[in-house]
């Protein structure tokens, strides 16, 4: 993860400006991710994986000003951006940690993560998706709004020509497209089939895919009757 975090280092006072062009479909992606955040609590306790700057969270906050949350992520920098961020919120507490190691010791209303979870190997995806369940209070929920890799090799090739397409008719610097290519080479995305497959496997029910933008696509599961 060291690769990683150095690369996320680097632009992280430029990565809330980037992600908004970085991602075509990104009102849709955000907002889809928000619109499924229903739990039963008022005021729920919220676990941002590898938060970042805290977009997404941001996006929470509209919806849950008065909820708790946890921002974890390996990037002190991006962190530091989220310290910022949510300077006048004292609801927010801050890891600076690998998510994919962490112990977590308490439970949470919603587990969430934006553009994140496929920086890991599927083993180590699938082990998320169960440290995530088990950390979840009973009804809680889990979100993912992450990429995905094609269904077929023309699918995946699509995928990312389009992709590509938009990023170079977007009004970013060459320099910042060519690192946001760079960093792209650091993915690891696994099929949206896939990492359904998984959320079932590690005991989700209601799984789905509630949004697909080409390889931007939102997951969700929930967990019932268990504390």
């Amino acid at each position: 993860m060291g690769e990683i975090q150095r690369k996320f280092d680097a632009i992280s006072k430029k990565y809330d400006e980037q992600r908004r062009k970085f991602i075509p479909c990104f009102d849709d992606f955000y907002g889809a991710a928000v619109s499924v955040a229903s739990v039963d609590a008022k005021n729920p306790d919220i676990l941002d994986i590898g938060a970042g700057t805290g977009l997404l969270s941001a996006f929470l906050m509209e919806r849950y000003p008065d909820a708790s949350f946890t921002l974890i992520d390996i990037s002190e920098k991006m962190l530091d951006m989220a310290k910022d961020r949510f300077r006048n919120n004292s609801k927010v507490k801050y890891i600076a940690a690998d998510y994919s190691k962490y112990d977590f010791s308490e439970k949470y209303d919603m587990v969430v993560s934006a553009v994140s979870i496929h920086h890991l190997e599927d083993k180590e995806k699938k082990e998320l998706y169960k440290k995530s369940y088990s950390i979840l209070k009973k009804n809680g929920v889990f979100i993912n709004a992450d990429q995905v890799h094609g269904e077929t090799l023309f699918i995946e090739n699509l995928n990312k020509t389009t992709w590509r397409q938009h990023i170079e008719s977007s009004g970013l610097p060459e320099e910042e497209i060519l690192a946001g290519y760079e960093r792209v080479k650091l993915d690891k995305d696994s099929s949206l089939d896939q990492q359904l497959d998984w959320l079932k496997e590690a005991g989700f029910c209601d799984v789905s895919c509630i949004y697909k933008h080409y390889q931007f696509a939102v997951m969700f599961g929930r967990k019932l009757g268990k504390k």
